[in-house]
């Protein structure tokens, strides 16, 4: 049984406290928010205690913790936890600036703790299950990969100037996914996008609304479509056409039901959110965690996935202020 030690008791922290209280192989030992009162509640809730940073790390019982706080403190937190020998599960991004996530990702290596980026989307089972038919061969070579995914509505303001913006925050997710079922790094991104459809958008100075092509040196091509507002719910899209056909993972609707009439047929929406759409992701993406640390084999995303996906993105960035194409190294 592992004793995990959860920083922050928000939205995100409020799942993973819940899918490690339901794991049969962990427990959650400790709660660490800023707000005492959340902190307090969650722990109650889970059968934890509410306690300090350095309190958690010091108790040699704890046997890794999950980073769930803001941006900003993701680093400081890493470092902590390597410094105290705890293996790391960290939200994305290790940190918006690509010098502090080197200069985390080496105290990470020096203390020799496994660290995992918590990119969810590799865990769905849809996702994994299009992945593992690309590796069987059995579709051929991926040629050209389209990911669509698109928020039912833009976030407020204040999270937006926190949040490096939505090629930083939002579309990171759609670079690992990529670079995960192309298998193989990018090489150049060009990027286009515009603040159409949400004026305090506009005026943090981000964007809503995105496209962005990625290509490989084989030629292989990933064409990303990001929006922040999806009026029919929460759009989770990929198609990757190769050698020997095409695979698509569609949307999952909020239930089955068809209605025909002599009008016409419709069907459900998609679910409203990533937290309905993605909860066995989130489920699936802990017993990897949990799993990997009992095994030994690390068959998660590491730091090194999440330095390349904001590396992805900062590279966007450029592209769109600049009109030109950037070049990539990953390898």
């Amino acid at each position: 049984m592992l004793n995990l030690a959860l920083f922050g008791a928000g939205r995100i922290g409020q799942i993973h406290a819940k899918n490690i209280s339901l794991h049969p192989n962990c427990c959650l030992a400790y709660v660490i928010d800023m707000n005492d009162v959340v902190a307090q509640q969650t722990a109650e809730k889970y059968g934890a205690q509410a306690v300090s940073v350095d309190q958690a790390l010091a108790d040699p019982r704890v046997d890794a913790v999950l980073i769930c706080s803001i941006t900003e403190t993701h680093a400081d937190l890493i470092e902590l936890a390597a410094k105290a020998g705890k293996a790391i599960f960290c939200e994305k991004p290790v940190d918006l600036s690509i010098e502090r996530v080197d200069a985390c990702l080496a105290v990470v290596k020096k203390a020799n703790v496994p660290l995992m980026m918590a990119f969810n989307r590799r865990f769905d089972p849809n996702f994994a299950h299009l992945k593992s038919v690309l590796d069987s061969g059995e579709m051929g070579a991926v040629e050209m990969l389209t990911i669509s995914s698109r928020d039912p509505e833009a976030p407020p303001a204040s999270y937006i100037k926190s949040s490096g913006g939505m090629f930083r925050d939002m579309s990171i997710h759609d670079f690992d996914v990529a670079r995960w079922l192309l298998g193989e790094e990018p090489v150049s991104v060009y990027a286009t996008a515009s603040a159409m459809t949400s004026l305090h958008v506009r005026e943090a100075g981000d964007v809503d609304t995105a496209i962005i092509t990625l290509t490989c040196k084989s030629g292989k091509m990933a064409v990303i479509t990001n929006s922040r507002r999806a009026s029919y719910g929460y759009d989770q899209r990929v198609e990757v056409h190769a050698s020997y056909g095409m695979l698509t993972v569609n949307n999952i609707p909020e239930s089955t039901l068809s209605i025909a009439t002599s009008n016409g047929m419709a069907s459900q929406k998609p679910m409203a959110f990533f937290l309905e759409r993605y909860a066995e992701a989130y489920r699936n993406e802990l017993d990897a965690f949990v799993t990997g640390l009992q095994s030994g084999v690390e068959n998660y995303p590491i730091g090194e996935d999440g330095r390349k996906a904001l590396l992805i993105a900062n590279a966007a960035l450029k592209s769109l202020e600049t009109g030109n194409v950037q070049t990539l190294a990953l390898d």
